[in-house]
């Protein structure tokens, strides 16, 4: 049991929680949540003990043995089963022990560690500690590789894997789904969903939450507030209590303004002095009730293609690797104008490949590859952070791009990405990931691709970036590649899904929870091969499957329009709304209804007549594109039934 009592900390003098006041009980699975920077992951050092609180206390037991995910990985040259095997210091401790009591041939101090060695269940560590690696992705090959010899991401893993193999009351998780694949995040759902122990993870993957915890810590302007549920039960949660408060303050905003006109009309007359006196003291002892803090809807788009020939591009019995090694053979394969494609398989089967042969970079291929005359790739990769000008800042990368930019212009553009004020001018080599990250996005969009190409694209952003590269990529008029482990993400935005696996690539028949079925009946259980290939050779679309996804194609195109109408009019009603809620609150000014202010009333109800007329507008507007929407879905539901 870990007990936070009026705890506050910060960094770099900047305040980041001012008060902590829980209790996190043993077996408990919390979700710690927020936006990047606001002091999750300075949490896990003052738990751990590696800060001190400004003020309060943090109480847990000396004996509580507590897992965390190490940050670095030296490049030593022991295989990589070994070094997860390093984590648990008590059996590494216990087999040196072992060795000293052999050589010192002292019978009694071996047999009794021996059995301390059955205890901590020594004899099948290696079992353990290798059916680790296989469900984050190793290979056999891979498992017995040095890990000097391993990339950065492997690296990642290995320590994941060394956090949960180890003995812990405790594990503390650091957005653990970063850098792994979606077949290793669902097998790690199901690792922790089985750890008796008590978990705290960050975060911003909202499935693994919904699926993994019962309480949530949400972390937002220097505050921790506590919901009990998944993320999803949490945020209905949050909105009814913002609802409510915004109520409270609506109301209470009402009785002072009723308390102050009373006080401002009677305070100078004798015979009311001791009736605005008790309103002054009633309202001094009123309890003031916060606004809702409206903060600013992070939000970008992909701008429109300037052309969109159909199809982009086309393989025809296409291989591709590189040098001497071959990854995907005889690949048939294309992409239409308008295609919304997600890419499944386990880590190293080649979805990077075959997005690297879409962009044509980085690869060897024989075989067809007919690209459009005018397409124009935009590709997001992980790599591409480390290759930015660490010396250049973001606002002078994009005047590379254009040299004819105003820097009002760089401004607008980079602040859809969260760059604001100076930030813009910062080197980037001060970037965090994720900032990193919104920069490729933000240079790759500017070039206006009809054809997009994302390789992990969440790794480090927060939830409010997710979400807001979730709304671009379903606004987008052009072709969509996408690699992700976020299930939310893959949902959302995708309408086909294709297997890479064994060299093939072949259409998946089904959404993202099917795929997590099928890996455990088959990936995980036995028979794995025969597995593959009867699910790969049963999962390539039928006729009626590509009738379709035509179809569904056909209905996407001719409501684009109509979705951005929708998508304005909702633009809309949230300006005039604002504008009506500005009016209505400087008309609950008492003075206003003074006669000296009835040029000013009479504009103001002018003014509230038209923003009501103008939000009506917009409503009406917003209604009649969703019921042709929906016509429109409904004739497609119909011509899907008359295929059959």
């Amino acid at each position: 049991m870990i007990t936070f009592s009026n705890v506050a900390y910060s960094r770099a003098a900047k305040p980041l929680v001012t008060r902590l006041d829980t209790t996190l009980f043993n077996g408990e699975k919390v979700g710690i949540v927020g936006a990047n920077g606001c002091g999750k992951s300075t949490l896990f050092q003052l738990i751990l003990g590696e800060i001190a609180s400004d003020q309060g206390e943090v109480e847990l037991s000396d004996k509580l043995r507590i897992a965390q995910v190490k940050q670095e990985t030296p490049g030593v040259a022991q295989s990589a089963l070994n070094y997860v095997l390093d984590g648990d210091q008590i059996l590494r401790k216990t087999q040196a022990d072992l060795r000293q009591a052999e050589s010192d041939n002292d019978g009694h101090r071996i047999a009794e560690l021996h059995e301390k060695l059955e205890n901590i269940g020594a004899y099948d560590v290696e079992a353990r500690a290798s059916r680790l690696l296989y469900g984050l992705g190793f290979s056999e090959a891979l498992i017995h590789t040095h890990v000097d010899q391993l990339s950065g991401g492997w690296r990642v893993r290995l320590n994941l894997a060394q956090a949960l193999l180890m003995p812990s009351d405790i594990l503390l998780l650091d957005e653990p789904t970063n850098h792994l694949d979606l077949d290793a995040v669902f097998w790690l759902e199901s690792f922790l969903k089985k750890y008796p122990g008590t978990l705290l993870v960050i975060s911003h993957d909202r499935d693994f939450l919904d699926a993994l915890v019962e309480k949530i810590w949400h972390f937002e302007s220097t505050e921790v507030k506590c919901y009990s549920g998944n993320y999803s039960q949490f945020l209905k949660l949050k909105a009814q209590q913002e609802q409510l408060q915004a109520k409270m303050y609506e109301k209470q905003q009402a009785k002072v303004a009723h308390l102050q006109s009373f006080i401002d009309r009677f305070k100078a007359k004798a015979s009311k002095a001791k009736q605005a006196q008790s309103r002054v003291k009633a309202l001094e002892k009123m309890a003031s009730v916060e606004n809702i803090r409206v903060r600013e809807r992070l939000s970008f788009e992909f701008f429109d293609p300037l052309h969109k020939p159909d199809p982009l591009l086309k393989f025809e019995k296409l291989t591709v690797g590189y040098q001497d090694t071959w990854i995907l053979n005889e690949l048939d394969f294309s992409i239409r104008c308008d295609s919304r494609i997600g890419l499944l398989g386990r880590n190293g089967a080649g979805k990077s490949t075959l997005l690297k042969a879409i962009a044509n970079t980085e690869v060897s291929m024989l075989g067809e590859r007919q690209q459009s005359k005018n397409l124009q790739v935009g590709y997001f990769a992980q790599h591409q952070l480390e290759q930015l000008n660490g010396k250049a800042s973001a606002f002078s990368q994009m005047q590379q791009l254009d040299e004819h930019l105003t820097e009002q212009e760089v401004r607008n553009y980079l602040g859809g990405y969260n760059f604001h004020g100076d930030k813009v001018f910062e080197p980037v080599e001060s970037f965090s990931g994720g900032e990193k990250a919104r920069l490729v996005l933000a240079l790759m969009i500017y070039q206006k691709p009809n054809l997009i190409l994302l390789d992990e694209p969440t790794n480090h952003l927060d939830m409010e970036m997710r979400d807001a590269l979730t709304l671009a990529i379903q606004n987008f008029a052009g072709a969509v590649v996408l690699i992700s482990h976020d299930r939310f993400l893959l949902d959302a935005t995708v309408d086909e899904l294709y297997l890479v696996d064994s060299g093939r690539v072949c259409a998946f028949d089904g959404d993202t929870q099917q795929y997590h079925q099928w890996l455990k009946a088959n990936r995980w259980g036995s028979g794995e091969n025969e597995a593959v290939e009867s699910s790969t050779s049963t999962s390539i679309s039928s006729v009626d499957r590509k009738k379709q996804k035509q179809l569904e194609a056909q209905l996407r195109q001719a409501m684009a329009p109509l979705k951005k109408q929708l998508q304005t009019s909702e633009q809309g009603m949230e300006k005039m709304q604002v504008e009506l809620n500005n009016i209505e609150q400087e008309m609950s000014n008492p003075e206003l209804y003074q006669e000296k202010n009835k040029a000013l009333l009479t504009q103001l109800i002018a003014e509230q007549s038209e923003a009501r007329a103008k939000l009506d507008a917009f409503e009406a507007e917003w209604f009649e594109l969703q019921d042709q929407i929906e016509q429109q879905q409904a004739q497609l539901h119909e011509q899907l039934l008359g295929e059959q």
